[in-house]
């Protein structure tokens, strides 16, 4: 909107607008006591402006007046004017990648530093097994059926890996079947157990990823159980779970609702439930199976058919009495479970060993982090300078244990044995990372070779079907 001066120093208000494709003047209006058109719209061309401004008719204060109004129209008709034929540049969001600053600068102050200040070199006190003949390739071993290896990545639910593999294995043995099943499903459900518990118990009950492969039997009886597919665990693409942040979060919560006294058991179950469910996703409450519709309850019953009660755990240590029903006594055992059929290390050995000669498989439990534990051969042995071979009998076992020098710190699924010089190796199907250090596309990926020694002095309990330990369990009838 421009305004200049008209005769009788009325002024004009003006624009600038197209008609007919040419660009002329608009008087939207001539304000005063003689205007006749002061409600009006007059168009005038540019030469009749111009020519109306520089009549002879004006005065000398009209003509000064006139200058500033031709100046006035010259910008009116030609800055306009330009801007109309001008192309406005666009503008949008870029994404900023990592250019000379970050790979050149950042990685040379990085590089220098490092060079200056080097990480100092990690070192483990280990046996040195090089140049002994191992039994380390799995082609050696009587294997029974179990899927591939698999990682439970940065978890600590080694229990629930390695127990589903057995049961698997066992699905196959029973039924002639081969499935997947989801480890997190089950984990998910063991979670919420364990929030009901430390709310009931006012904060006192133990809430970790940690737990015993009879939790896997015990949360199948009540929740049933869904095919991997169904239930993976994995959200955003990944490949790997890590559950660093869902468990942190789950745990503030809890301490939180300890701090203030907070009680509210369904409250507290949700709202964990809701943090793992944005974490690994919600657990089915459904499958398809063949065009059939049924829960995980029906799928455990209908499809795996296994017996979640079929299945006992043999532990041997002396701390509590042998052939009877006691406590495992480890944190891992968070509901203080007391069904452990506890047993001689004799008996014990004896019953592992008679059940993989059947065709049975074990889940098995103990301690990974010991010297003769060699990364490098996969290959776990007990060396003379720890404990001589015949030495490890029940005291040395119990020695350890109480010591804390053995932990149950690793679930995993024993699937072959081999005899060598009169001893058993046992191959184990392996979650953790220690298995994953050789080439990937290896067989042994993924494996361990336990050696009879290290199973005896390390290994404290594990699972098998109640049909391959029939003779040991009549012991605990008399």
């Amino acid at each position: 909107m421009f305004t200049i001066l008209g005769g009788e120093s009325r002024p004009w208000k003006t624009d600038l607008v197209t008609l007919s494709g040419k660009m002329k003047l608009r008087i939207l209006s001539c304000h005063g006591p003689t205007s006749q058109s002061s409600q009006k719209n007059t168009y005038l061309t540019l030469p009749l402006a111009l020519k109306i401004v520089f009549s002879p008719a004006y005065t000398i204060i009209q003509k000064m007046r006139r200058i500033f109004g031709y100046i006035s129209l010259i910008a009116l008709f030609t800055v306009p004017a330009n801007m109309a034929g001008q192309n406005f540049d666009r503008a949008l969001f870029r994404e900023v990648k990592p250019g000379f600053f970050q790979n050149s600068i950042l990685r040379d102050d990085r590089h220098v530093r490092d060079e200056i200040k080097p990480q100092p070199v990690r070192k483990v006190f280990a046996v040195d097994l090089s140049g002994i003949s191992l039994p380390n390739k799995t082609e050696l071993y009587e294997i029974q059926w179990h899927n591939p290896p698999v990682s439970q990545g940065n978890t600590s639910t080694c229990w629930s890996f390695g127990t589903t593999s057995f049961l698997e294995s066992e699905a196959c043995r029973i039924n002639g079947i081969r499935v997947k099943l989801s480890e997190m499903y089950t984990n998910y459900w063991e979670f919420v157990e364990k929030a009901r518990e430390y709310i009931r118990t006012r904060g006192t009950s133990a809430f970790s990823e940690g737990s015993e492969a009879n939790a896997v039997t015990r949360i199948w009886s009540k929740y049933g159980i869904v095919p991997e597919e169904a239930y993976t665990g994995l959200l955003d693409g990944r490949k790997f779970h890590n559950h660093d942040l869902m468990v942190d979060e789950m745990t503030k919560y809890l301490a939180s609702l300890k701090a203030a006294s907070a009680w509210d058991e369904e409250t507290a179950v949700a709202t964990v439930r809701s943090i793992m469910d944005h974490y690994t996703g919600a657990p089915p409450t459904e499958v398809t199976v063949n065009g059939k519709k049924m829960t995980p309850t029906q799928y455990l019953k209908e499809v795996v058919k296994i017996s979640p009660e079929d299945y006992v755990d043999i532990l041997s240590y002396t701390q509590q009495p042998f052939y009877r029903q006691v406590e495992y006594e480890v944190p891992d055992n968070w509901w203080h479970s007391n069904v452990y059929y506890n047993v001689p290390l004799d008996d014990f050995m004896k019953a592992l060993k008679a059940a993989v000669r059947k065709g049975y498989t074990v889940s098995i439990g103990g301690d990974t982090s010991e010297p003769g534990m060699d990364r490098q051969t996969q290959c776990a042995v007990i060396p003379d300078f720890d404990i001589p071979s015949s030495y490890i009998n029940d005291n040395a076992r119990q020695m350890r244990f109480t010591n804390r020098t053995t932990t149950d710190d690793h679930g995993m699924h024993v699937v072959g044995y081999y005899e060598k010089d009169g001893k058993d190796w046992y191959l184990l199907k392996d979650s953790g990372a220690g298995s994953r250090n050789n080439d990937e596309n290896a067989k042994e990926f993924g494996y361990y070779f336990f050696s009879e020694d290290y199973v005896r002095l390390k290994m404290m309990d594990f699972m098998v079907h109640k049909d391959a330990v029939k003779e040991l369990l009549d012991k605990f009838k008399n």
